[in-house]
């Protein structure tokens, strides 16, 4: 049979089995995710076998669970020689998706979860951070895997009293982590610490003696390290790299674009909303770290670019988000993935770039030392990158050489 769309939802149509009422709108939604045809009959073929298998074994759907999803792979075929083995694989991989599937729609049991104390108070502690202090996702993730990691080796399974917690445990633990961890992390770990006991003492269960009792880190804050910051050529060629004949061309020049030209970081790119441009006045909306919005004008080259991606280049979808994947599902770039960074690494390739940097964050930079030397000063450019601490900016004095030589004390004896 021809691997088509209208075949996969042919095939699926013959289902009986447990799975029958959800196999057609399972089938459905892979369409709409822009999946290939010969995917999509490949992963109906399958469902449709995992839900004869259910039938003939008698599991109702109620029951489904992914301990049939591995006995239906170590099934046995009869009258047609054995199962290879990436066809299992292959198998097992697209029963799971429509186990998730099924899920997300409420049609079968969730997962039950399996916690401890010590988990239930650091999840507390994390929605404290979401909804209280307004953290990104990325920073309260980090803490509450500090905040979990402790309480699980001071307290196992059991119940969590931070009465008995003294400053001892909270010193050792932080020395355990410094000793493993480079100094960015080792500051994290004494961050996420202050933070999770200062909310402590905020319950009524911590005093504010073991919050001071968190050991400070050496991180050399008074030299940081030298902005990583792309050269202006080596940027410029890899954004006249994309190809604009293709979408994924479209969309990279954009990104690249908008890292240049207004500094964004990764995660502000990818949650850039359709409605976030506001095409009328020439400006770009964009939510920030702790979920602060600024606007920011809309260079004529970047709004161009967006346009041309908008017009030739972005794929019909529902996701309201700017830029989107180019491959099945179709979604927005996931926060947390590694989309904008892959962009650029692709573009320093095909421009033959050896930068020895391939994030994206070096344009952020690039953008600062430009500004500085065109004669902006530090708070100017901590406003244009949205800085909430001058420190954040003072890293960039660091480049401004003609400024710093003056302050350059002579060498004893003078030159020679």
């Amino acid at each position: 049979m021809e691997r088509s769309y209208e075949s996969a939802v042919a095939l699926v149509g013959r289902a009986a089995g447990p799975l029958s009422q959800h196999l057609s709108p399972y089938v459905d939604s892979l369409i709409r995710q822009q999946y290939v045809p010969a995917v999509v009959y490949v992963r109906a073929m399958h469902a449709l076998s995992f839900d004869g298998w259910l039938a003939r074994q008698r599991i109702a759907l109620s029951d489904l669970a992914e301990v049939h999803a591995a006995h239906f792979g170590r099934r046995r075929r009869r009258c047609r020689g054995c199962i290879r083995p990436e066809t299992r694989r292959r198998e097992r991989f697209d029963v799971l998706h429509v186990l998730r599937y099924l899920r997300a729609i409420a049609a079968c049991p969730d997962v039950p979860r399996v916690t401890t104390p010590a988990v239930d108070l650091a999840a507390a502690y994390e929605h404290h951070l979401r909804q209280q202090q307004g953290l990104a996702d990325s920073s309260i993730a980090r803490y509450g895997r500090v905040v979990q990691q402790f309480l699980a080796e001071r307290f196992g399974d059991a119940d969590v009293y931070l009465r008995v917690v003294h400053a001892v445990d909270v010193i050792n633990f932080v020395r355990r982590q410094a000793e493993r961890l480079r100094p960015p992390g080792a500051k994290c770990v004494v961050n996420a610490m202050r933070s999770f006991l200062r909310y402590a003492q905020f319950c009524g269960d911590a005093t504010p003696e073991l919050v001071a009792a968190v050991p400070p880190v050496a991180t050399w804050t008074t030299t940081p390290d030298w902005p990583k910051a792309i050269a202006p050529e080596h940027a410029q060629r890899a954004i006249d790299s994309c190809d604009l004949g293709t979408a994924l061309g479209l969309r990279d020049r954009a990104v690249l674009l908008i890292l240049a030209r207004l500094g964004l970081r990764a995660c502000e790119i990818i949650s850039l909303q359709l409605d976030d441009c506001d095409w009328d006045r020439g400006q770009l909306r964009v939510l920030g770290k702790g979920g602060r919005v600024g606007v920011l004008p809309m260079p004529v080259d970047v709004g161009h670019a967006i346009a041309a991606y908008l017009e030739r280049g972005r794929p019909h979808c529902e996701d309201r988000h700017l830029f989107l994947r180019s491959t099945a599902p179709i979604r927005g770039l996931q926060p947390g993935g590694d989309g904008v960074g892959s962009i650029v690494r692709y573009a320093l390739e095909r421009a033959n770039v050896d930068a020895p940097h391939r994030g994206s964050h070096q344009f952020r930079h690039a953008l600062a030392v430009r500004l500085l030397r065109g004669g902006a000063s530090l708070p100017e450019i901590g406003e244009v990158l949205r800085h909430r601490s001058p420190q954040s900016t003072s890293i960039y004095a660091r480049v401004d050489l003609e400024a710093l030589r003056p302050l350059a004390l002579r060498w004893p004896g003078g030159a020679r």
